[in-house]
């Protein structure tokens, strides 16, 4: 596993599959805030989001190795907007509005910004 997680691939993967679960996490309740009570909702967003953390911290933790900070934070971000839109679209039937995407495009900019070397 540790010679897996060392490849400059693998933080940004982990990334995608733990963004995939706190999504799951803080937006899948929304569809049944009629039927189910808060407090459902608020205990399965924690059970879905332990599972968020057994592939975010392993992410960051190895990513950082090779990454900075800034770097995985703001990776972080962008694979953040790009799993919600397709969750939104798949699982909301919404799609992003011609500002919304140019907001998504602003942050990608951002991130690949911080991929630039520094000096």
């Amino acid at each position: 596993m540790e010679r897996f997680a060392k490849t400059a691939w693998f933080p940004f993967a982990a990334l995608v599959v733990s963004n995939v679960f706190m999504t799951f996490a803080w937006y899948r309740h929304l569809r049944f805030k009629e039927t189910q009570p808060l407090w459902v909702a608020i205990v399965a967003s924690w059970a879905i989001a332990f599972f968020e953390y057994l592939v975010m911290v392993p992410a960051n933790r190895y990513g950082s190795a090779r990454f900075s900070l800034y770097q995985l934070k703001l990776a972080q971000e962008a694979i953040t907007l790009v799993v919600f839109v397709a969750f939104a679209f798949l699982y909301f039937g919404t799609r992003p509005q011609w500002n919304h995407l140019a907001a998504f495009l602003c942050i990608l900019a951002a991130v690949a910004f911080a991929f630039l070397p520094g000096k």
